[in-house]
């Protein structure tokens, strides 16, 4: 294997939106135009219908929405893919900002009729902090939506990011009739009343031959003066603006009905990123360097019920990772091998000997493996910038089956190492607090505690503003705030000390009463 070539043919990505805005489904027809799948599920299921295959655990298929992110990898047109597709929902964030530090692109999708809505501005400000390049798929054009142009001014304006449209949409609600590709000069119309076929592409050169009027009627007038404007006044895609995230393609179409969707991945594949270099705390690690490294972005329990397995997902950042080669684990200091190491497509699992920079790789985890761990071939390196943020929403956690209390002990063990919540233990009374940054969190908690660990708990409210890591530079300062403030202390799972300040006043007034303190919002620092 050469390892350049493999990482020149990489593409690593994740698919980011607001909830129902038509990600997964567009993460289905992707799968299905790359020849990774040969019959699309929908995402709204019903007993008939097959479920999407990004949304495999059991209460995603019952609620009709992702909670984890999925893996998904297909070869496409000499590329090896590998998709990430992530939860919208502002509960299961978390999730979704610790998977884009292990992307090197991202396609964000937006619903014609909303524009950019709240969640997709968040997922777009980590985005633009990490400088990652963005392509922008604007969905559901055969429904009722806002104007194109005032869609781009939307993206422009509340992104920051200057947008450079690719295809455009011909018609637009029930009058849906296709979209120009403004890259080829070439149209492509639906050919059946049912919007569910697509034709071949229409090379049309002229703008003002005929041949556009015969193919798209009364639709013809307005979209040469559509197309006019677009190229008078928004700029050709320039691939490196684009990587340095300064520049976004714009797509239009529709993923339910395959709509502009093999435009998008085609165009994409020409010009996403390859692999790029990490950072790490000691130096910059690039994808080239023959010796191996990775990191841990995701902890996954019981993707298999049936076998209690944990999958570790590991980032590979540099040389190449083989099966059943020892890996220096750098926080435990010792070395690990690994005889099953896994490829994806979502919860279906392929055993693999190799993988190269850009991969996804699954490794079964005895518990050995954290958020954030570092594995590499003895170089004592950590990666920077997978941080868990600090909780809004806490619940005292309640057993409520006394004669369960070891599998309600593993299973909040195990899920809240996912990330999906986090475990506190409050140092004025011992009981142990489930701290999440969304309340659907715990209704997720819940149901697998139930289903996978045949555990049942209940919760108490807690009226607390927020969880901040403490740290000084002087222990008798940090002691004695500890003894001031003991009923809000507690310690996370690390044992670290942790505030568990009572209002957004309390806080305010414990940061300007103990100067001396140093008051964090994310576990990493």
């Amino acid at each position: 294997m050469n390892l350049e070539q493999e990482i020149r043919r990489r593409r690593t990505f994740a698919v980011i939106a607001h909830p129902d805005a038509g990600k997964t489904t567009l993460t289905e027809k992707l799968l299905l135009f790359g020849g990774a799948i040969h019959v699309a599920g929908a995402v709204k299921s019903n007993k008939i219908r097959k479920t999407a295959t990004s949304d495999f655990m059991e209460i995603e298929k019952q609620r009709g929405i992702s909670v984890a992110t999925s893996v998904m990898g297909f070869e496409y047109r000499h590329r090896k893919i590998n998709i990430l597709d992530t939860p919208g929902h502002q509960d299961f964030a978390e999730d979704t900002y610790r998977t884009l530090t292990a992307v090197d692109s991202v396609i964000v999708v937006i619903d014609a009729a909303k524009g950019v809505e709240p969640q997709t501005l968040k997922l777009m400000n980590v985005c633009r902090m990490r400088r990652t390049p963005v392509i922008v798929f604007i969905n559901k054009m055969d429904r009722e939506g806002q104007d194109p142009f005032d869609l781009l001014d939307d993206v422009e304006r509340q992104l920051h990011v200057n947008v450079s449209p690719v295809t455009w949409p011909v018609g637009g609600g029930a009058a849906f009739k296709g979209v120009y590709n403004l890259r080829e000069g070439s149209l492509r119309l639906f050919t059946s009343q049912e919007k569910q076929t697509v034709a071949e592409s229409i090379r049309i050169s002229d703008l003002h031959s005929d041949e556009l009027d015969r193919q798209t009627g009364k639709h013809a007038g307005k979209l040469r003066e559509d197309l006019e404007v677009v190229q008078g006044v928004y700029p050709p895609v320039d691939t490196e603006a684009y990587r340095t995230g300064q520049q976004a393609p714009v797509f239009f179409g529709s993923a339910l009905n395959n709509f502009g969707v093999s435009e998008l991945l085609d165009h994409f594949i020409d010009i996403a990123p390859a692999p790029k270099s990490f950072e790490a705390e000691e130096r910059t690690v690039h994808p080239e360097e023959p010796k191996m490294s990775g990191f841990v972005f995701k902890i996954h329990a019981n993707m298999d019920p049936n076998h209690r397995d944990r999958i570790a997902f590991l980032r590979i950042c540099s040389g190449a990772f083989r099966r059943n080669v020892p890996y220096f684990h750098v926080r435990l200091g010792k070395s690990l091998k690994f005889a099953n190491p896994t490829s994806f497509m979502a919860d279906k699992k392929s055993v693999i000997d190799e993988a190269c920079p850009g991969d996804i790789v699954g490794i079964y985890d005895t518990g050995n493996f954290k958020i954030g761990d570092t594995l590499t071939e003895g170089e004592q390196i950590r990666f920077k910038g997978i941080p868990s943020f600090s909780p809004e929403l806490f619940r005292y956690v309640e057993n409520a089956d006394p004669i369960r209390y070891k599998q309600l002990a593993k299973g909040l063990e195990q899920l809240t190492d996912e990330g999906v919540a986090q475990l506190f233990v409050s140092q004025s009374n011992g009981r142990k607090i489930i701290g999440t940054v969304g309340a659907l969190q715990f209704d997720v908690i819940r149901y697998r505690l139930e289903h996978e660990y045949g555990a049942s708990c209940s919760y108490l409210p807690m009226s607390l503003y927020k969880a901040c890591w403490l740290e000084s530079d002087e222990k008798s300062v940090l002691d004695d705030f500890k003894r001031r403030k003991w009923q809000f202390m507690a310690t996370d799972k690390e044992g670290r000390d942790v505030f568990m300040a009572e209002s957004a006043h309390a806080l305010t007034a414990s940061q300007e009463k103990f100067p001396g303190i140093r008051f964090h919002f994310t576990s990493e620092f």
